[in-house]
C-alpha cells in the first residue's frame, strides 16, 4: 500500500461529499437504491468491524435537496431563479433527510441535519457553534448530514457549490480526510469520453495539473458543480492540510478502504486558524477599504491590525461584523477581514489616530477597524 493510501485508511474523522447526480434521477426525485447503496458503505465504515477496521467518524455533506424537490413541484429541470430554487430546496430537503433517516435506521444509526450558510460561518460565534454542534453529534453517535441552507441563502451569502462547502466543513471539524463522490471516477488528463485519456492517480501540487483540461457540470444537469469545483475544493482542503480522494459514488467503498481508485490530492499546507479559511473562501465581501502603503505593509508583512490612520477611502454599504476587502491604492486586493464599524461611521475616522478619536468621540473608537485575528492575507504585496 502506498503512503497516500495508507493515510486514507488511517484517517479517523472523515468528511464525505456526494453530489446530486449520484442520488437522484435526471428528471428530479431521489433514487432510493442509490441512497441505500451509499448508506451501506458509510454505515459499515463508520461502524468498524473485522472487515472495515477500527470505527471511524464520518460527516456527510450531501447535495440533492433542490434536485429532490423538482418532481414533487412539477419542475422538469433545475430552475435558474433563486426563488424557485429555494422553493424546491424547501420541499426536497425534507425528502432528502427522511430518505437518509430511513436508510440509516436499518443500521440503528440516528441522523442529525445541519444546514449552513457562508454568512453563518464567517462570523466568530457562529463558527464556534457550528463546530460544537457537529462535534457533539459525532460524540453522541449520531450521523451528521450537512447541506447548504438553500431555503434562506441569497446570492450574496451562498457557498456556490457543495464541493467548496465540503472542503470548508472538513477544516471546520478537523477532519483527517475529505472524500468527494460524484458520477466521475477521478480526474483525467482530458475528456474521459475521448480515447487516449488517462486517470490522474495523484496530485502533489498545482504543477501536476498544468495543462490539464478540466470539465464543467456533468450530463445529469441536476447539480451546480463539475470537475472545476471539485478540483478547487481539493485545492482548498489540501492547502489546509487535509488530503482528498476524488472518485465516483459507486467506488466509495474502495476509496474509503484505501484502494487505488480515483485521484488522491496530497496535503500541501498546514492547518490554519479555522475561521480564516472560511473568511478567505466562503465570505461575500460587502464593501472595501483602500489602504495607504504604510497600512498595506503593516497588514501584509507585519500581520498587524488595520487602524483608521491607514485608510484612504471607503466603498460599499456594510455593517459592523461584515466581511470586507482590503485593497492598495492601485485597487489590488491584498486581504479580507471582518470590519468593526459601519460604513457610514468610517469617513470621519480616516487618517486619524485611535487616541485622538477616543478623546473626541469616546473610548468605543479607540479600537482597530479590522483586528488582526479577523483578517486573512490573500495576495503578497511588494509596494
Amino acid at each position: 500500500m502506498t503512503v497516500a493510501r495508507q493515510q486514507v485508511t488511517e484517517a479517523r474523522r472523515i468528511v464525505v461529499k456526494v453530489g446530486s447526480s449520484s442520488l437522484t434521477t435526471a428528471s428530479g426525485g431521489l433514487d432510493a437504491d442509490r441512497v441505500d447503496a451509499l448508506v451501506d458503505v458509510l454505515a459499515k465504515v463508520r461502524g468498524g468491524g473485522p472487515a472495515e477496521g477500527p470505527a471511524r467518524e464520518i460527516v456527510l455533506v450531501s447535495s440533492g435537496a433542490i434536485a429532490a424537490g423538482l418532481a414533487p413541484l412539477g419542475l422538469t429541470r433545475r430552475p435558474h431563479d433563486l426563488a424557485r430554487q429555494q422553493a424546491a430546496a424547501s420541499v426536497g430537503q425534507g425528502l432528502l433527510v427522511a430518505r437518509y433517516t430511513a436508510s440509516f435506521a436499518r443500521y440503528g444509526v440516528r441522523v442529525g441535519q445541519v444546514l449552513l450558510t457562508s454568512d453563518d460561518m464567517s462570523r466568530r460565534a457562529h463558527y464556534r457553534n457550528a463546530y460544537r454542534t457537529l462535534d457533539q453529534l459525532l460524540t453522541m453517535g449520531a450521523f451528521p448530514i450537512v447541506n447548504e441552507n438553500d431555503t434562506v441563502a441569497t446570492d450574496e451569502i451562498r457557498f456556490g457549490d457543495n464541493d467548496r462547502l465540503a472542503a470548508l466543513v472538513a477544516h471546520l471539524v478537523r477532519a483527517d480526510l475529505l472524500v468527494l463522490l460524484s458520477d466521475v471516477d477521478g480526474l483525467y488528463d482530458g475528456d474521459p469520453s475521448r480515447p487516449g485519456t488517462s486517470r490522474i492517480a495523484q496530485v502533489r501540487g498545482p504543477e501536476d495539473l498544468a495543462g490539464v483540461e478540466i470539465g464543467s457540470a456533468g450530463k445529469a444537469g441536476v447539480g451546480t458543480g463539475g470537475m472545476v469545483t471539485k478540483v478547487e475544493a481539493s485545492r482548498i482542503a489540501a492547502e489546509a492540510g487535509i488530503p482528498v480522494v476524488l472518485t465516483s459514488a459507486s467506488r466509495a467503498a474502495d476509496a474509503l478502504a484505501g484502494r487505488d481508485t480515483g485521484t488522491y490530492f496530497h496535503a500541501t499546507g498546514r492547518r490554519s486558524a479555522g475561521r480564516l479559511l472560511w473568511l478567505a473562501h466562503a465570505s461575500a465581501p460587502q464593501g472595501s477599504l483602500t489602504l495607504d502603503d504604510g497600512a498595506v505593509r503593516a497588514v501584509v508583512h507585519g500581520r498587524k491590525s488595520l487602524l483608521p490612520a491607514g485608510i484612504a477611502a471607503v466603498e460599499g454599504d456594510f455593517g459592523a461584523g461584515d466581511p470586507i476587502e482590503l485593497r492598495d491604492t492601485d485597487g489590488r486586493l491584498v486581504a479580507r477581514g471582518l470590519v468593526n464599524f459601519d460604513a457610514k461611521e468610517l469617513p470621519q475616522l480616516l487618517g486619524r489616530s485611535t487616541r485622538d478619536l477616543a478623546k473626541e468621540l469616546g473610548p468605543a473608537y479607540e479600537r482597530e477597524v479590522v483586528h488582526r485575528d479577523d483578517l486573512v492575507v490573500l495576495h503578497p504585496w511588494n509596494g
